[in-house]
């Protein structure tokens, strides 16, 4: 059997047994990837020198960010749904050499944001248990949690889209409850304290923008979503309402119920909060729901770093083995090397992993938002299911405030970030190259979807090409399976196709 049929095989063995994600599974997973409720806010209200800050930043920064961020994913999510998201918009504007980048650069950020949620969990578990502090429990602890998640992850997509509901509905619930509890003691001056001589800026900026992000990592997955066109742009709408409404009102709350010192505001602090509000029952409620609350978040980070392995190797940028997928339809090989990645990674602490995450996405991200307008620009016709309603220099300016904060988060950051991201990004030039030579000497097996020769079941054997064909068929759709080996084989494939289009 042929690459070609190997590689149909493999990538259809999920999708016949397996059911798809709908819209409420889509909206907690999206949810999960930006958010998965207040747990780590805290920091805001410390390195914003008081609740002023951190509130004016959950009202402003979703504007400036959460919301054009969105709305880009939400049109080029639709453009393009296949499993890789990101990785196939950048090679469709700027070719396989960016796109490989791309995702090099997404994957290792998600990786080392999935390693968070271990940490975070002991964090919480700590204060009622402080043997966590110690290595020798920490280390056994962490490297079980990754394990049993990351076998929870393997047994379906399915399984952790309906799981991430019923987790998020338990991890707001204790919330909510503490902010009815709260209502009589909030004094609304206290909302407006800040101390400027405290504020840590890099520490304050670096958790709004981790608290904020991620609104594109569910586009890996858009091969797995039941009617994407219209599912997408709903699920975004509705991820950030609830993830706003998760940060704001639980803070509200807190900073205006208690007269808590701006320094006592640490990660696990909301835990704290609720035995003030409400009592022991409470703080135990808050951290059960902690625990939650990282399992979803971990479980959402993983399928999505897993299935953008998956997505690369289908479109030919990595070898075929990462596009195996187990009888529960999940990418096995890619399951194990993100969570290779995040045992590595958990070492960390939180802060030295937010930044460090926070610079590689952020040059993700810049290179999403070029990839956009540049689209909109050099492909005007592409099949836009959904459409931000706004012309070229529309965009342009939807563009800008985010691209400015990327920018500013990035120049924060400090020396030794710029270096570990310094040597990330070689690391990516350099491995490129390395797997075209790979392809070359066939030293792997390596998918090929382009048929070589066209035939009257072209738009069949070609699902992109199926999902996008318009009366002008559209040359993004072409470009968007490189042949990493030779682009004069590649231009041939892309003239052979369209004169099949042109039969049609």
């Amino acid at each position: 059997m042929g690459e070609e049929g190997i590689a149909s095989d493999v990538k259809n063995t999920g999708s016949k047994t397996n059911p798809k994600l709908t819209l409420l599974p889509l909206i907690a997973l999206i949810f999960y990837e930006v958010s998965g409720g207040p747990f780590g806010v805290e920091d805001s209200v410390s390195a914003g020198g008081g609740p002023l800050l951190s509130l004016l930043g959950f009202l402003i920064f979703p504007l400036l960010w959460s919301i054009p961020e969105a709305l880009v994913t939400a049109e080029l999510a639709t453009s393009f749904p296949e499993n890789g998201g990101y990785v196939i918009w950048i090679s469709a504007a700027f070719g396989p050499f960016w796109g490989f980048q791309e995702g090099f650069w997404k994957w290792f950020s998600g990786v080392m944001d999935n390693a968070l949620y271990p940490v975070l969990f002991l964090d919480y578990l700590k204060h009622s248990f402080p043997i966590f502090n110690g290595l020798a429990a920490r280390i056994p602890a962490l490297l079980g949690i990754t394990f049993s998640l990351t076998y929870l992850n393997y047994r379906g997509l399915h399984i952790v889209g309906f799981s991430a509901v019923s987790l998020a509905v338990f991890s707001l619930c204790p919330f909510i409850v503490m902010s009815i509890l709260s209502i009589p003691r909030i004094r609304p001056g206290q909302w407006l304290v800040v101390d400027f001589k405290k504020v840590n800026w890099r520490g304050y900026f670096n958790s709004m923008f981790w608290n904020l992000n991620y609104w594109d990592k569910a586009s890996t997955l858009a091969g797995e979503v039941e009617d994407p066109s219209r599912t997408f742009p709903k699920a975004l709408l509705g991820a950030v309402v609830l993830v706003v409404s998760s940060y704001i009102i639980p803070l509200l709350a807190g900073t205006g119920a208690l007269r808590s010192a701006s320094s006592e505001w640490r990660d696990g602090y909301f835990a704290e909060v609720g035995m003030l509000i409400g009592g022991f029952w409470l703080k135990w409620w808050i951290q059960a729901a902690a625990a939650m609350s990282n399992m979803g978040l971990f479980e959402a980070e993983m399928s999505s770093d897993a299935f953008q392995l998956l997505g690369m190797s289908e479109i030919g940028m990595l070898p075929a083995i990462f596009a195996s997928r187990s009888k529960y339809g999940t990418p096995t090989i890619s399951i194990l090397c993100s969570a290779t990645g995040v045992i590595f990674l958990s070492w960390m602490s939180f802060q030295e992993i937010v930044e460090f995450l926070n610079f590689l996405y952020s040059i993700g991200m810049l290179l999403e938002f070029a990839a956009f307008i540049k689209l909109r620009i050099k492909k005007p016709d592409l099949h836009r299911p959904y459409k931000v309603p706004l012309q070229t220099f529309g965009v342009i300016m939807l563009c800008l405030p985010p691209s400015l904060l990327l920018v500013l988060v990035m120049c924060l950051a400090s020396i030794r970030t710029f270096l570990v991201s310094g040597v990330v990004i070689v690391l990516g030039f350099f491995l490129y190259p390395t797997v075209v030579h790979a392809k070359d000497r066939k030293w792997a097996r390596f998918v090929t979807e382009q048929p070589a020769v066209p035939s009257d079941n072209i738009l069949e054997a070609h699902p992109i090409m199926s999902q996008l064909h318009q009366e002008a068929a559209d040359e993004a759709s072409v470009s968007l399976i490189p042949n990493l080996s030779s682009t004069k084989a590649e231009q041939e494939s892309e003239l052979l196709l369209e004169e099949a289009l042109k039969m049609e």
